[in-house]
């Protein structure tokens, strides 16, 4: 359950600097964040660098829907293992 919950923390920071690209697309002296995410074994992570270039919006609205479709994978496996713990302490009453 806590690699979920880490990568829900992982999507919040690409999403923010999503939004944050988005907020800036008006602005001719902002140079676009770029996230990519890094799995290991236990955690994921979320890692911000500058691009040399302006806001994409097509790029940016892609990824947010990518972002919200993580992030909604994510719960439904945090509530199926909830439901899952729910039912075995159900047993053991």
């Amino acid at each position: 359950m806590q690699i979920n919950a880490n990568s829900m923390m992982a999507n919040v920071s690409w999403m923010d600097n999503s939004a944050s690209n988005v907020a800036n697309v008006g602005n001719s002296d902002y140079k676009a964040l770029n996230t990519t995410l890094q799995s290991s074994d236990s955690s994921v992570s979320a890692n911000s660098s500058q691009s040399d270039t302006r806001t994409d919006l097509a790029k940016e609205s892609t990824e947010q829907i990518v972002v919200e479709k993580n992030f909604e994978a994510n719960a439904q496996a945090i509530k199926a293992q909830d439901e899952m713990i729910g039912s075995l302490l159900d047993l053991t009453i």
